[in-house]
């Protein structure tokens, strides 16, 4: 074979695509080609742990479920990606802006870029790259299977322990099983989900003995793969129970879906279970915090969810409900006891603490991105929700 054109290669597969493609000699970017307008890479809140792939095909996994694709042949390094057949909705969007360091005024250009990425199957892109590489690695012949997949998102979890636990709960017993133990099980699960109780289900976990389930299917892994699915789809319909918004249940469980069909490793599989079954119930349980739950309080919780990065409006709620602004701020105060202005500002403050406690952000940065007026006001609103300023908050949470 002649000498490859990397350069050639990597715009056709960028244009044919609609996926950002970019190719490096060693540690040395040579050239890019994004067919959308994105004004930072995104790849440059993964770059080490993409770099550091060493395999021919390579796939790596980001805590918002975009991934990409990665080729080796010799020195050089083709990485393809963002993509993922459900992109991120714009708020996840949002803070990925905010991570990158993006000025505020580029971040709707830039949630505009990732959602015009085309959206592509992690399995449609894999055997793409498995294609390319069989002519650039000597008639390598590989399959899905073969393929490693490195993932963030156990660096991401709030406690090592829990880890722990949910290897003890899973773990294969010596004693003697009842079999098809699981819709009891599965009741006590999807109720914790539905109320949005997270120490329940992490006392749950630490607690209960291992679920045996039924035969669905002849292949252990891929046993393992459907129970995993089937769990998926309650805890998604569970926390719609709990007055999570249908569309991000349905996407989230999506998400865990296809992420899940590419896993050939049991343990990781069922620590993704207990990861996924963990976000649905945190997702409730920040939907009814503080309050009386009502239907009003969800939507306005939900409201506020998707709008965290903006200074939250009520006159744009009030519409939003086909509501006016006195009934909708009267209405909630009557229903839940808090104000909409509290409820709001204490959302934002629960927000900002996660921030402060998993990115490096400065207290002002973190103050602009959640659409403070300033940084003095920001302070002056932490303290009063979290009783600390958010140095303070900071410090004790490391």
């Amino acid at each position: 074979m002649g000498k490859i054109d990397y350069t050639y290669l990597a715009k056709s597969f960028a244009s044919l695509s609609g996926i950002p493609v970019r190719v490096f000699d060693g540690e040395t970017e040579l050239c890019r080609f994004f067919p959308v307008n994105l004004s930072k890479d995104p790849m440059e809140l993964y770059r080490t742990e993409i770099m550091g792939i060493s395999e021919h095909v390579g796939y790596f996994a980001t805590p918002l479920f975009h991934c990409y694709g990665v080729l080796n042949t010799g020195q050089t390094k083709l990485v393809i990606g963002p993509t993922s057949q459900i992109m991120a909705d714009n708020q996840k969007l949002k803070e990925l802006a905010f991570r990158l360091d993006i000025p505020k005024e580029e971040v709707p250009a830039f949630t505009d870029g990732m959602n015009a990425i085309v959206r592509m199957p992690v399995e449609t892109l894999l055997e793409m790259l498995c294609t390319i590489n069989h002519f650039l690695n000597n008639g390598e012949t590989l399959k899905i299977s073969d393929i490693t997949i490195h993932e963030t998102e156990l660096k991401l979890l709030k406690a090592g322990a829990e880890q722990r636990r949910t290897k003890h709960v899973y773990a294969e017993e010596t004693v003697e099983r009842q079999a098809h133990n699981t819709l009891a099980i599965e009741n006590v699960l999807m109720d914790i989900v539905s109320r949005g109780d997270t120490a329940a289900l992490k006392s749950w976990l630490s607690q209960a003995s291992a679920v045996q389930s039924g035969t669905i299917a002849r292949d252990q892994l891929r046993q393992f793969q459907n129970v995993f699915i089937v769990t998926a789809t309650l805890a998604s319909r569970a926390a719609i129970r709990g007055g999570m918004r249908e569309d991000d249940a349905f996407t989230l469980s999506d998400a865990y879906i296809q992420h899940v069909e590419l896993m050939t490793s049991h343990e990781k599989i069922l620590n993704l279970q207990f990861h996924m079954l963990l976000e649905f119930t945190e997702q409730v349980e920040q939907l009814h915090r503080g309050k009386h739950t009502t239907k009003l309080s969800l939507d306005v919780a939900n409201y506020v969810r998707h709008h965290l990065s903006e200074p939250v409006s009520v006159d744009a709620m009030a519409e939003e409900f086909f509501l006016s602004r006195p009934y909708l701020s009267s209405k909630f105060k009557q229903e839940t006891g808090q104000t909409l202005t509290d409820f709001i500002l204490s959302e934002k403050t629960e927000e900002a603490k996660r921030l402060l406690r998993y990115s490096d952000k400065s207290a002002s940065a973190i103050a602009s991105y959640l659409g403070f007026s300033s940084h003095g006001h920001f302070i002056k609103v932490f303290k009063k929700y979290a009783g600390l300023t958010p140095q303070e908050y900071r410090d004790k949470a490391q």
